[in-house]
């Protein structure tokens, strides 16, 4: 569950890091000055948040660690391998589920635009 939280989190940080650099670059050089510095204050504090959250999944995968070393003295080799196997394939699954959902906002997005600019 822990493992679930930290990979969402670190995902919607990033997202929205990208965001923010993204709404950053497409500022015109006659963009209000507190509107980009908004943005960069958003920035560095997202920066500040992923690295807290990296610190999170770490702390996580020594838990983990752990977790699954107490674990193996208790099942057969072959199940050890499918919890193993199931853990790493968790987060993978997360996070491509999490890339997908992105991917989905954005091509909604430029389809209202589209919509929009027609």
């Amino acid at each position: 569950g822990d493992l679930d939280k930290v990979v969402n989190l670190l995902l919607s940080l990033s997202g929205r890091l990208a965001r923010v650099e993204t709404a950053l670059s497409s500022l015109g050089p006659h963009a209000p000055a507190e509107d980009k510095m908004a943005l960069q204050e958003k920035q560095q504090l997202l920066v500040a948040q992923l690295e807290d959250a990296k610190e999170l999944k770490e702390h996580v995968g020594r838990r983990e660690e752990a977790v699954g070393a107490m674990v193996a003295r208790y099942l057969p080799a072959e199940h050890l391998q499918d919890y193993r196997h199931f853990v790493k394939m968790k987060s993978a699954l997360i996070t491509e589920q999490r890339e997908l959902e992105e991917k989905i906002k954005l091509g909604q997005e430029q389809l209202r635009c589209l919509r929009e600019s027609l």
